[in-house]
């Protein structure tokens, strides 16, 4: 926004200095070619540009330009300097009325994006900043930045089997996806606290859009599909236990090293499960002192550069001389995924960062990974 900003600011200066590069043009070309075109077409543009106030002083002074000019030449009093006069006034009126038309636009655009806002604030609210042991930031942009509505959701909720966190995409965008949201993420406030299983919590989170499906059999809601990956931390802060359906997996960030948390078998997206027979499985990793976990959606992983790269975010640095917090490694996270994508963004954009609180940190040598399968190692991948 600040470069964004920074290009306003000096467009706004166009108007005046077209107006002055009319004047020096009409003063050095023969008197049979005028220039008033230009400074016309400026005082137009001036009311886009401009604020009023700064519009009106600027056709005020495009009028003096053109009584000037015609006078040097000796068509003031003339029908062709009475017709250069009057056609400045014009356009100095449109730009101002086009401004007005603009400021109206933006107060409907703003009231909008106010609804819009609130709306997803009450769908989708910010999690604490604080969750037992562990110390949480969020980041949301979604891609229709005008209506500030998408369709990835998170949650974390304290629960009597840990702390666990949802983080999902749902299949299309916008007010759509809204209804959707709010299912899933109420489901999982609920269930969470009356599952003992990853799998089973799944299991009760896909039968909540099923029902929803049907109840929305009429629109395209039956065609949706959500990815999910839903994570658990025990309140010792010492197990991670991750159950994929289809999602982006989370990063471990350790000694400023990003490690991804690939799924031994990932399942499929919540609304397909029915598709296979063979459930999704739970993933075990051991967590040590100043992890930070950092959970994404495919706006982060699916951003494009010039080339049609995607971005990779172990690709993320971050300081090696002290543990970073959570909501700074959101904020480098932006800006290296608005880097990456030359400030473009095609899709909704939801990171997690979670860390153990310094107080109730354990000691990186009390940091054990709980039992495994043997088809899963015992340190990240």
């Amino acid at each position: 926004m600040d470069r964004l900003t920074a290009r306003w600011s000096s467009a706004r200066w166009l108007p005046l200095g077209l107006i002055v590069v009319a004047a020096i043009g009409d003063a050095l070309t023969p008197i049979g070619y005028t220039w008033v075109p230009l400074i016309a077409a400026a005082c137009v543009l001036a009311g886009v540009l401009m604020s009023f106030r700064g519009a009106a002083w600027t056709g005020a002074f495009a009028l003096v330009v053109t009584v000037l000019l015609d006078w040097r030449v000796g068509i003031f009093y003339g029908g062709t300097g009475w017709v250069e006069e009057v056609t400045v006034l014009l356009a100095v009126l449109i730009g101002l009325d086009v401004h007005w038309m603009l400021a109206r636009r933006d107060r409907r655009l703003a009231a909008a994006w106010s609804v819009a806002g609130a709306l997803q604030r009450a769908v989708l609210p910010a999690p604490p900043t604080q969750v037992g042991p562990l110390r949480v930031a969020a980041r949301y942009e979604a891609a229709d930045a005008e209506a500030r509505i998408g369709g990835d959701a998170y949650a974390i909720q304290d629960t009597p089997f840990g702390i666990r966190i949802l983080i999902g995409d749902i299949r299309g965008k916008g007010i759509g996806a809204v209804s959707i949201t709010t299912t899933l993420t109420g489901a999982f406030r609920e269930a969470a606290h009356h599952t003992s299983s990853l799998e089973e919590l799944a299991e009760r989170l896909e039968q909540s859009l099923e029902r929803d499906q049907a109840q929305h059999s009429h629109t395209s809601h039956d065609e949706e599909f959500t990815t999910a990956l839903i994570a658990e931390i025990d309140h010792a802060g010492r197990t991670l236990r991750l159950l994929n359906r289809g999602h982006p997996a989370p990063y471990l960030i350790r000694s400023g090293r990003v490690i991804e948390l690939l799924p031994a078998e990932p399942g499929l997206p919540l609304g397909m499960g029915d598709l296979i027979s063979q459930p999704a499985t739970t993933d075990t990793f051991p967590l040590a002192a100043d992890d930070i976990l950092l959970f994404v959606t495919d706006g982060v992983t699916e951003a494009r550069d010039a080339s049609g790269s995607f971005y990779d975010p172990t690709r993320l640095t971050l300081p090696d001389r002290r543990p970073a917090t959570p909501a700074e490694v959101l904020d480098r996270l932006a800006d290296a995924v608005y880097r990456w994508a030359g400030g473009r963004r095609d899709d909704d954009m939801a990171t997690l960062a979670i860390s153990l609180s310094k107080s109730d940190r354990p000691s990186r040598a009390d940091a054990s990974p709980s039992p495994r399968s043997p088809a899963h190692p015992s340190t990240p991948r």
